[in-house]
C-alpha cells in the first residue's frame, strides 16, 4: 500500500491501549490516519500507544470511553466527531476474556464478555452509523476471532461474542454498503498477546501443530490487515471476514 493512504482521515480505536489495538493504533498512525486511542481505564497505556504513534510522526489522542454500555459508546463517538473531527475509520477491537467451562461460567462472567465484546461492538458502530451515512463514506472493520468461527471448549462467552461479531458485521455491510460505508472482519488466530503468553507448553506446542505457518501470529500481522481494510485499497470489499491465523482454519 502506498505511504500514508490515511491521511486527512480519522480513525477510532475502541481498546486500542494494549495488544493487538496498540498495533492497530501504530499501523493506522503510519498510513497517516489521525488515531483516537480509546480505554476503559488504562490511561497510562493509552498515553504511551499515543507517544509511539507521534514518535513514527502519527497524531494520535487518547480518549476515555466505556464502549460497554450506550451511554459510554455514544459519548465516546460525539465527543471524537467534535473534539478531534468526523470520523472516516472505526475499528472495532474492544475485548475480554472471562474462561470457564459452561457448568462453572457465572452468570456475570457471561454478561461481561458479551456486553463488551458484542455489545461494545453494537453500541459504537450505532453510534457512528448516523454520521457516516450523512456523509456517505466510512470504514468499519470489527476485530473476531478464528474462535467465533470454529468455537473453542471452555469459551462459550467469547466464542459467542466472536460469532455475533460476525452476524453483526454482515448485517451491517448489507445495511449500510448503499450509502459507501464498508463494513469487514478481521478472524485473527492465536497471536502472542498477554492472552497467549500464559499457555503451558503443551498447549503451545498443540497450536501449531495446527497452523501450517508454524508459528503464533504477531498484532501486527493483524494490524497490517485492518489498515488494508480500511483503506481505499479495498474499496470493493465489504462484508468479509478475513481469517489472521497462519492457517489454523483450513
Amino acid at each position: 500500500m502506498p505511504d500514508r493512504e490515511l491521511e486527512g482521515r480519522v480513525a477510532l480505536v475502541t481498546g486500542g491501549s494494549r495488544g493487538i489495538g496498540a498495533a492497530i493504533c501504530a499501523e493506522l498512525g503510519a498510513g497517516g490516519a489521525t488515531v483516537v486511542v480509546n480505554y476503559a481505564s488504562a490511561s497510562d497505556r493509552a498515553e504511551q500507544v499515543c507517544a509511539g504513534v507521534r514518535a513514527a510522526g502519527g497524531v494520535a489522542h487518547a480518549m476515555a470511553g466505556d464502549v460497554s454500555s450506550p451511554e459510554g459508546a455514544a459519548g465516546l463517538v460525539a465527543q471524537v466527531e467534535s473534539e478531534v473531527g468526523p470520523i472516516a475509520i472505526l475499528v472495532c477491537n474492544a475485548g475480554i476474556t472471562r474462561d470457564n467451562l459452561i457448568m462453572k461460567l457465572s452468570d456475570d462472567d457471561w454478561r461481561a464478555v458479551i456486553d463488551t465484546n458484542l455489545g461494545g461492538a453494537f453500541f459504537t458502530c450505532r453510534a457512528v452509523a448516523r454520521p457516516m451515512l450523512k456523509r456517505r463514506a466510512g470504514a468499519i472493520v470489527t476485530v473476531s476471532s478464528v474462535v467465533g468461527v470454529h468455537g473453542n471448549a471452555g469459551q462459550t462467552n467469547y466464542a459467542s461474542s466472536k460469532a455475533g461479531l460476525i452476524g453483526l458485521t454482515k448485517s451491517l455491510a448489507k445495511e449500510l454498503g448503499g450509502r459507501g460505508i464498508r463494513v469487514n472482519a478481521v478472524a485473527p488466530g492465536y497471536i502472542s498477546t498477554r492472552l497467549t503468553d500464559g499457555l503451558p507448553d503443551a498447549a503451545r506446542q498443540a497450536i501449531l501443530d495446527q497452523t501450517p505457518l508454524g508459528r503464533l501470529g504477531e498484532p501486527a500481522d493483524v494490524a497490517r490487515v485492518v489498515r488494508f481494510l480500511a483503506s481505499d485499497a479495498a474499496a470493493f470489499v465489504t462484508g468479509d471476514v478475513l481469517a489472521v491465523d497462519g492457517g489454523l482454519g483450513i
